[in-house]
């Protein structure tokens, strides 16, 4: 029963279908790790059962290997005891030769039960070699099933890793917009711009401040040369009065 169980199991998990089962999966890394422990667990139970199985089988192996010896030598005792009673028949012992004739009976009897065990014992040995197959073939698929689940499980993390890579990327990206009003670069170019305004402003005012005084002195001046000719006008009339 624990051979046929492990057996339904190896079964039962070569021919899991990973696509399918990723696709029903909620996290599907969290199920791979998990499928992969499981993988592991069973076949290492896996492993443990087939090799108590082949153990067993051994076992029988050479129970039957003692059993083929056996009739082999009760056989050879056979037809030396059947030879030793021809030569007392020969030599007219008729004693002895019945003597070693019932030597050689005995030897047959024997060589017919290790031939019978043998025989028993047969149908067991194949039926035990059959199973240790299907669990060999069964173990090696599971391996090469975990093999590709844990491929597949590598490839999710490494494209998971990636997508969130990528993810962080276009966040930063976003967040140094410079065509963003509200983000920082946009906000210092306006404070930029504002000092450059204020700077201008400046400018012109000193310039503006420049040129009203130059304007006062250049009014300044005409109204010096007013109060001169005036009083050169005025020489002049005192002198003609005078002469």
């Amino acid at each position: 029963m624990t051979k046929q169980s492990i057996f339904g199991r190896i079964s039962q998990l070569a021919k899991a279908n990973i696509n399918a089962l990723l696709d029903s999966a909620e996290d599907p890394q969290k199920m791979m790790d998990q499928m992969v422990r499981d993988y592991n667990d069973n076949i290492a139970e896996a492993e443990q059962a087939i090799a108590q199985t082949i153990g067993n089988l051994r076992m029988i192996e050479d129970d039957y290997k003692e059993d083929q010896q056996a009739a082999a030598d009760w056989g050879n005792k056979a037809l030396a005891a059947s030879n030793k009673a021809d030569e007392f028949r020969s030599a007219g012992n008729a004693a002895d030769a019945a003597k070693f004739d019932n030597l050689a009976k005995v030897a047959i009897q024997r060589q017919m039960q290790s031939e019978s065990e043998m025989k028993t014992a047969e149908p067991t040995i194949s039926s035990q070699r059959e199973i240790v197959e299907k669990l060999k073939t069964g173990l090696n698929q599971m391996k090469e099933k975990r093999t590709e689940l844990s491929s597949k499980r590598d490839e999710l993390v490494a494209r998971s890793k990636a997508a969130h890579a990528q993810n962080q990327v276009n966040e930063a990206v976003k967040a140094v917009n410079i065509m963003d009003p509200s983000s920082e670069i946009g906000r210092f170019e306006e404070k930029v711009r504002r000092e450059e305004a204020r700077v201008r402003g400046a400018a012109e005012l000193a310039s503006s401040s420049l040129d009203a005084q130059f304007e006062s002195l250049e009014d300044l001046g005409e109204q010096t040369e007013v109060e001169a000719r005036l009083a050169a006008l005025k020489a002049k009339q005192t002198g003609q009065l005078e002469g």
